[in-house]
């Protein structure tokens, strides 16, 4: 069952304003030719504060800030918005069959920044990781109580196989008292722990890390590690995969007294759940401790040896020189807790460097980490895009001119390096928002060819990837003047992908010849996609015909036209894509139930949140929430597309206008917010248009619609 809908579905039974929603949406015709009617009221919103901005309506991120809260917590009162759509991607080598892991703590300037809007920001300047090949675990750190990952954090990791653990903290005096109530007894915290697996399990991420920075009374620390046991059994049951990870602060006797590494003191904690995230302080000396600690024989890839970025305290490495406390932790073969990387935005006022200063920075901890291989069925497509941009693109053409954030667009990242080559020559892959082919960036593959070098091999992505016994290549790119590229494919036999935690095996080198533009198969995926070779985008086809085969490597050759010089070079790859042939004959799907509710009307410049507006000269404002079904959205499609047009107004001598772009949605849900309208009475209507992953244009009759007809409320005669 789909996340979202799921999340409405439970709450059917209990929370009446979930259930007007559901009702609403059942109560309206699946007829797509059936019209929604309101009444304008201008009336304060009844959407719950927590979930929605008070003056616009936006859905929010948010966490639980008390124990009241998070015991009274119920699944019909979660934010339907705030439900990760994507599962747990598969990825090799997998979480279990990791020997040393990377776990990244997200301590970003408080949390829910620009990321607590799950349908997106437009934002100048934010923040955004994208290098999640080289780590097994996001977790997403506040000093909010409960902290709940924002969705488009969920989404983003999970399409890369990376789990993510939401965090449980209690500090100081205030901490101290909410552990003495619900560690008092059994009852009590096996409370708690229920409520934090149904909150995991509704939102769709992956565990927790518990928090525990004040002191506990003997009767709570005796208490504490049957409360982790219980709560990491219970995930386990029913969220596999789960991890419950346990931070280095409050020893056995129940003093707040960090130990900066595993020992007697704090081993009954580590012993009641899936690992321990140790304090940050810690020398050569402590390693060598551990190492030898008969509680960590057998653990070691559980013990998370903590990195504070931002090295404060008496801390190995930090900053850019992080890679001297990551080459200490795996030497003595420990996973790693990278705490913060965020500094590299934080820590220098010129956002614009940002993306330098990220590559920099995990280019340095690259010799110490470990490349992920994503590990999907077909198609396996990306176009790069990180999850924000100056623009935003499809197949080449700008669609909004302005800045934009939103993590869930994040495609399969590539690989990210700069090499130099023998003879004086470099080579660097980057993100580079200047231009794209879909979403807000390209991969910019740049350097100098020396004369010594005919040509040279950029890798673009490490997989496992099982091919069709016929599958079709795609590569759309732009070049500078002086070079020319090709493919390069690293193939394997399959079954030898099936043993856990292979890395280094046997592979055939292949450069698939580029398909004529008569072929048959291009001009199945031409017209089926619509628009061909714009903007100066050149798009590259490719036949394989193997059985039995897995992708492992692709690499984009790129070669000198000429004689031998030193050349610098541009190539702007703008997609790669692999798919099964059998798709392109495969019918489109059709958006389904298109539902309006939770409609709050406003005046321009008016609050839904201060006492409702009256009516007056400026404009009025629609807000509204659709929902729809559509078969697999998760696999089949990348985005919804929901536009708007209006069919009648007041004045009939006005045609009905052409659909106008609203936004994109990355879930069976979108919340329509200050849409200017027609004054009433007035016809318009709503369409969604799904946008499939390979970028087959799927026709009108294909979309969801729902009409809306409105008028102004009646007034009682005097």
């Amino acid at each position: 069952m789909d996340g979202v809908d799921a999340s409405a579905t439970a709450g059917a039974a209990g929370d009446p304003a979930e259930t007007s929603r559901l009702e609403s949406c059942l109560d309206q015709p699946m007829d797509s030719s059936s019209v929604h009617h309101e009444v304008i009221k201008y009336t304060p919103s009844s959407l719950p504060a927590k979930q929605y901005d008070a003056d616009t309506t936006e859905p929010i991120s948010s966490g639980l800030q008390t124990m009241e809260e998070l015991l009274s917590w119920q699944r019909s009162k979660a934010n339907p918005f705030d439900v990760a759509t994507v599962l747990l991607a598969d990825r090799e080598p997998s979480l279990a069959a990791s020997p040393l892991r990377t776990l990244v703590s997200h301590d970003m300037m408080g949390g829910y920044l620009d990321d607590r809007f799950p349908q997106g920001t437009h934002s100048e300047a934010p923040y955004a990781f994208y290098h999640w090949q080289y780590i097994d675990i996001f977790n997403y750190f506040t000093h909010v109580m409960v902290t709940i990952p924002p969705a488009v954090w969920t989404n983003a990791a999970h399409k890369h196989g990376v789990i993510v653990l939401g965090t449980f903290i209690t500090e100081w005096t205030d901490g101290a008292k909410v552990c003495e109530a619900f560690l008092k007894d059994e009852e009590s915290y096996r409370a708690v722990a229920d409520k934090l697996v149904q909150v995991s399990h509704c939102y769709g991420f992956d565990g927790w890390l518990v928090n525990i920075e004040n002191t506990l009374s003997a009767a709570a620390v005796r208490n504490m590690p049957l409360f982790l046991r219980y709560l990491t059994d219970q995930l386990h049951e029913r969220l596999p995969g789960s991890k419950v990870l346990w931070y280095d602060s409050v020893l056995q006797d129940g003093h707040l007294k960090w130990q900066n590494e595993l020992n007697q003191n704090n081993r009954v904690f580590f012993d009641a759940c899936d690992g321990l995230f140790t304090n940050y302080n810690w020398t050569e000396q402590s390693l060598e401790g551990m190492e030898a600690f008969d509680g960590a024989q057998g653990r070691q890839a559980d013990i998370y040896v903590g990195v504070d970025v931002f090295a404060r305290g008496e801390v190995v490495g930090g900053m850019f020189d992080t890679n001297r406390a990551l080459e200490l932790i795996r030497k003595h073969n420990f996973s790693t807790a990278i705490f913060a990387p965020g500094w590299v935005y934080e820590h220098n006022h010129d956002k614009t460097v940002f993306r330098d200063n990220q590559d920099k920075f995990w280019a340095l901890l690259s010799d110490f980490l470990f490349v992920h291989r994503p590990s999907s069925p077909l198609p396996f497509i990306s176009s790069f895009c990180q999850g924000f941009g100056k623009a935003l693109y499809w197949a080449g053409q700008q669609e909004a001119g302005r800045s934009w954030f939103n993590l869930s667009a994040q495609e399969p990242q590539p690989l990210y390096y700069h090499h130099q080559l023998d003879g004086g020559g470099w080579l660097k892959s980057r993100g580079c928002p200047e231009d794209a082919w879909n979403g807000g960036c390209a991969l910019l593959l740049e350097g100098v060819l020396p004369a010594s070098l005919d040509k040279i091999c950029a890798r673009l992505f490490s997989l496992n990837v099982l091919l069709a016994s016929s599958s079709m290549v795609s590569l759309v790119y732009k070049l500078s003047p002086g070079i020319t590229v090709s493919l390069e494919l690293k193939t394997t036999d399959a079954s030898l992908c099936t043993h856990k935690a292979v890395q280094d095996i046997s592979t055939t080198s292949m450069s698939p010849g580029v398909l004529d533009a008569n072929h048959h198969l291009v001009k199945q995926l031409s017209q089926r996609c619509g628009q061909w070779n714009p903007d100066s985008w050149t798009v590259r086809c490719s036949q394989l015909e193997l059985l039995g085969c897995a992708l492992r490597e692709v690499c984009v050759i790129i070669q000198r036209e000429g004689e031998p010089q030193d050349t610098p070079f541009s190539c702007r790859v703008g997609e790669f894509m692999v798919l099964d042939e059998v798709s392109l004959s495969a019918p489109l799907q059709s958006v389904q139930g298109v539902c309006v509710y939770d409609v709050v009307w406003l005046r321009g410049g008016g609050s839904s949140g201060g006492g409702g507006s009256s009516p007056s000269a400026s404009g009025l404002l629609l807000n509204a929430t659709l929902r729809w079904s559509y078969p697999n959205p998760a696999q089949l499609v990348r985005h919804f597309k929901v536009y708007w047009r209006r069919l009648r107004g007041p004045d009939p001598r006005v045609p009905p206008g052409r659909p106008v772009l609203v936004g994109r949605s990355y879930s069976t849900l979108f919340r329509v917010t200050e849409l200017p309208v027609a004054e009433p009475p007035g016809l318009m209507e709503l369409l969604v248009e799904p946008v499939t992953r390979e970028g087959f244009l799927v026709p009108e009759s294909h979309w969801g619609r729902r009409s809306l007809s409105y008028t102004e409320e009646r007034r009682a005669e005097t």
